[in-house]
């Protein structure tokens, strides 16, 4: 008698197991960003971002109406740019602080028109909790952004900067600041809390209160 024989497996499953194998892992790499040198970071837990995109929601109107919460909030800890004294930091010293990261350039009509408002919100609520950093992308070094920032009265805004522009490449792999300006509300574990494409009036009452919710004190 002959022996039974393993039925052959077919060579759709093994295409459509290998298709699936891809999906998930292009899936992942939504979830991490590229680390300074291209590395990609690994992933942690963004369930505390998670949780302060949701209290956010209420307050995404008026002036902030085009804040969009996250979802599946991104680890954003990795990000790489020029600190004041030019040397580079990531986004993971800021560890503890809620973060509202901008990218501006002085070439961006809208950028200078917010630049102001950003200036006040640190004024008023920069703390050892939470900074408004905003990225110049000026190509051509410091010199130009940083007369501006001066010519326009910003004193309360701490100098960063990214003329390499890998700052916009990294969002861009990840589907985050198609244009500028970009900012993004960043809580204390790395992890994006929500995006705002385009301008908005940073120091309005009702940017503040959303700020206020991601922060764990929501004003009515």
């Amino acid at each position: 008698m002959n022996e039974p024989t393993e039925p052959a497996k077919s060579p759709r499953r093994g295409l459509f197991a290998a298709g699936l194998a891809g999906a998930v892992a292009a899936v992942a790499a939504l979830y991490v960003i590229a680390g300074p040198n291209g590395n990609i970071a690994g992933a942690h837990s963004c369930t505390a971002a998670l949780a302060s995109a949701t209290a956010t929601k209420p307050f995404a109107k008026g002036d902030v109406a085009a804040f969009l919460p996250a979802s599946q909030p991104l680890n954003l800890d990795n990000l790489a740019f020029d600190g004041p004294d030019g040397a580079q930091i990531t986004l993971a010293e800021f560890k503890d602080k809620t973060v509202l990261l901008n990218l501006w350039a002085t070439w961006c009509a809208p950028c200078r028109k917010e630049m102001p408002a950003l200036d006040e919100l640190q004024a008023d609520m920069g703390s050892d909790n939470f900074e408004v950093v905003a990225v110049s992308l000026d190509r051509g070094g410091p010199v130009k952004p940083k007369s501006f920032l001066e010519d326009i009265g910003v004193g309360h805004l701490t100098f960063y900067q990214d003329s390499s522009n890998q700052l916009l490449k990294d969002l861009r792999k990840v589907a985050r600041a198609t244009g500028l300006p970009t900012t993004i509300l960043i809580g204390p574990e790395g992890c994006e809390i929500g995006t705002m494409y385009g301008p908005a009036e940073w120091a309005s009452g009702e940017a503040k209160a959303l700020i206020q919710s991601a922060l764990g004190k929501p004003k009515a």
